[in-house]
């Protein structure tokens, strides 16, 4: 063979190599980049799982315990034969409370469920910051990997800087380190 082609198949070789090693360091970047938007709309869709669920959870709870409290009163009153007897006919009510209230007096109290409601609130609540926690973390995993490959030594030299910028990894807002308070007034 000639030297002039014998050059000619080593520098189109080298060209092959370059081509396919910019080839597959561009598209692990996309590839890397993608991933790292895919785990950031999980940890919104996460947020929004929460914004949707937890304001329901309580106002359920919230009103479940109302609800339950309402019923014990009546029912307390009722069988302490409370009525203020103004008339006649209040006195034959009272006189109906009362037989209603001993009758009652044998009777269990209503079985109280906003305790068991409560219990479970926060195993929801729980739940939901668990998975808060773990799309975060995911997030910040993939955020990693994309970083530390267009930081790659042939990587930063090939890639271009605006179309791969480094990533933020998952931050906390200012104040995060303080305990949310639940209310439920």
């Amino acid at each position: 063979m000639k030297k002039g082609l014998i050059a000619l198949i080593a520098v189109g070789g080298i060209l092959l190599m370059g081509f396919l090693v910019y080839y597959n360091t561009y598209n692990k970047a996309v590839a890397l980049q993608e991933g790292v938007d895919e785990k950031w709309g999980n940890v919104q869709s996460a947020y929004q799982r929460r914004l949707d669920l937890i304001p329901n959870l309580m106002k359920t709870v919230k009103a479940a315990a109302k609800n339950e409290k309402d019923i014990l009163t009546e029912v307390t009153r009722a069988r302490a034969g409370i009525v203020e007897a103004k008339t006649p006919e209040d006195m034959e009510l009272m006189g109906k409370k009362i037989n209603t209230a001993i009758n009652l007096m044998y009777e269990a109290y209503p079985n109280i469920q906003s305790t068991q409601n409560f219990r479970d609130f926060q195993v929801d609540l729980t739940g939901t910051e668990n998975r808060v926690k773990r799309e975060r973390d995911v997030y910040n995993e993939a955020v990693k990997e994309y970083n530390t490959h267009i930081r790659g030594f042939f990587a930063s030299m090939i890639l271009n800087r605006e179309t791969f910028p480094k990533k933020d990894m998952f931050k906390a807002a200012s104040g995060a380190e303080n305990a949310p308070e639940v209310n439920f007034d």
